[in-house]
């Protein structure tokens, strides 16, 4: 039995809670008053009480304050990178942050949520089946591949475009077209998962009208979003899927991330 602190976070948060719960831990709560009624009063109660100190994911969106949607108050990111304890979060770079995003299992297994998530958008926003629709994935890196995958078993038609010549080559032998000579006019979707600017201003003139446009990218994502507003383009910035598509499966896989941080249950 371990004792766990666990600072601010969104739902993924608030489940990992009962989860570590569920597995006879003790469980510290603060900044997260809005849905349990014996949060701790200060941060300091929270965080010398536990042994292990996990934070959101991502661990801020302004690198300001944390991320803490459950919470009444405004926490500063310095509150927390302050305590003597290491902090288990995501996302973000800290002497004392582990940063469970660099974890290859909780990336890879989180792909899945991205994809599932993704597919979700695209149903919601086009009015072709995914079947026969010609897609392009901008970059093939973890959740290119997956989300490719599960496309190319829908029945579309996935083109993959990568600076690599390897992964250009991976992409054919999945089965999907690799290039690097596209043209953005052919695509009615086209989704990016480089985190820097790819479709920018000039790019974006080249795309159909009525192609949807999803940046998967995190940071300040690969779209040129000013441009494609002025150019009445569809394009949609789904950060986060993970959270918000599956939370639960997300704080299962968080859990075990965690466990295997620190050594076991």
């Amino acid at each position: 039995m371990s004792k766990f602190a666990l600072i601010g976070g969104d739902k993924r948060n608030v489940l990992l809670a009962k989860l570590l719960k569920e597995d006879k831990h003790i469980v510290y709560t603060f900044g997260l008053e809005k849905v349990f009624c014996n949060n701790c009063k200060t941060l300091a109660e929270a965080a010398e009480n536990a042994e292990f100190i996990i934070g959101p994911i991502p661990f801020s969106k302004n690198g300001k304050e944390l991320n803490a949607p459950y919470s009444n108050r405004k926490i500063k990111v310095e509150e927390i990178t302050s305590l003597s304890k290491k902090v288990i979060a995501g996302a973000f770079k800290h002497k004392n942050i582990i940063d469970i995003i660099e974890q290859e299992e909780l990336a890879i297994q989180n792909t899945i949520s991205t994809a599932e998530g993704t597919i979700e958008i695209i149903i919601s926003n086009t009015e072709e089946n995914i079947q026969s629709s010609k897609i392009l994935i901008l970059g093939f890196g973890r959740v290119a591949k997956t989300l490719a995958n599960k496309l190319h078993l829908l029945g579309a038609k996935v083109t993959c475009s990568a600076r690599k010549k390897s992964d250009l080559a991976w992409a054919k032998t999945y089965g999907y077209n690799g290039s690097n000579e596209i043209k953005l006019k052919d695509y009615n979707i086209i989704i990016n998962t480089i985190p820097h600017l790819i479709l920018d201003k000039n790019k974006l003139e080249k795309v159909n009208k009525n192609t949807l446009i999803i940046d998967l990218a995190s940071g300040s994502g690969g779209v040129d979003f000013e441009a494609a507003k002025n150019l009445n383009l569809n394009c949609i910035w789904a950060l986060a899927l993970p959270g918000k598509v599956a939370p639960l499966a997300t704080a299962k896989i968080i859990k075990n991330s965690i466990y295997n941080i620190i050594g076991g249950t």
